[in-house]
């Protein structure tokens, strides 16, 4: 495979195993399309959490709710402006969908329902590939990216209960990430990750982390990740002193891992699974997901 496609194919597996892992993984990855190449992605995911973790301590139900189920759709594109620039963009439409009883959310009024749904946030991020030299037989690279994202629609996230099955937190973020990319004449590859998130409104700002270790052939493209986010201090906790029923205002912190595997099929076209859990953190619930998703490399 020549070089100009061989480096497309690994950009667009990368940026579909990325999307494929739902909202908390970066959309930025050590792979570069190249010149006038790209991907486009679709993807579908499904997670589920019934415990959550709260402060001090986890807790086994959801308040009120009891259980969360959150479905999502996403559109995914990445173009190389030139061989070193590269513009991601990613626009999901999301359903969150609990399982409380309807006797109850009748009790409560009229701004408690099951199910909240609509267009979540509109990303764009530009990335530049800042250094590369071989390091032995393997290459390293060095990049950058900033980013933004932003409402796509007129969700709502208000100080009440009911909002904590919100499809968002109506913030616009402002992002920069730095990246350092390793990878092996074999394919193997290892890349780290980390940036800030600066927040509007009363979403507390957060470091963000991303590791991975994987494998990135013709015939295959698999890896294994970490995502880590700790919020400012500035936040709320959930139902402790303080919290005025605003969830957009509590400190999000979590530890994610996942798994990705992506099959190339013919003339540009693959498919992918992936599979994710929540391990730890703070306000934020125990989910375990699962995704499937098809691209197009051009």
């Amino acid at each position: 495979m020549q070089q100009p496609l061989l480096s497309t194919f690994l950009a667009g597996a990368a940026l579909l195993c990325a999307v494929t892992a739902g909202q908390a993984q970066s959309l930025i990855t050590g792979f570069m399309a190249g010149k006038g190449h790209g991907s486009v992605v679709f993807t579908g995911t499904a997670e589920r959490y019934r415990n959550v973790f709260l402060v001090p301590e986890k807790v086994d139900a959801v308040p009120i709710y009891r259980e969360v189920r959150v479905s999502s759709v996403s559109l995914f594109a990445n173009y190389g402006l030139t061989d070193k620039i590269e513009a991601v963009v990613s626009l999901p439409f999301i359903q969150s969908t609990g399982r409380a009883n309807k006797t109850v959310l009748d009790s409560l009024g009229s701004t408690y329902t099951n199910t909240r749904s609509g267009l979540q946030d509109f990303s764009a991020f530009v990335k530049f590939k800042a250094f590369s030299a071989p390091v032995g037989n393997s290459q390293l690279d060095l990049l950058g990216a900033v980013g933004v994202s932003t409402p796509a629609s007129s969700y709502q996230s208000k100080a009440d209960l009911g909002y904590i099955i919100a499809i968002g937190n109506r913030a616009t973020k402002y992002t920069t990430v730095g990246v350092a990319h390793l990878r092996t004449p074999s394919g193997v590859f290892v890349t780290g990750q980390a940036g800030y998130s600066v927040r509007t409104n009363p979403v507390p700002d957060a470091f963000v982390a991303d590791g991975k270790v994987g494998y990135a052939g013709l015939k295959l493209y698999g890896e294994a990740w970490v995502s880590y986010q700790q919020s400012s201090s500035q936040g709320t906790d959930i139902l402790q002193p303080g919290f005025t029923g605003l969830f957009t205002a509590t400190r999000v912190n979590y530890t994610r891992v996942g798994v990705s595997l992506y099959k190339p099929l013919s003339k540009g076209v693959g498919i992918i699974l992936g599979a994710s859990q929540y391990l730890a953190g703070r306000n934020v619930g125990q989910s375990t997901g699962v995704s499937a998703g098809v691209s197009y490399n051009y």
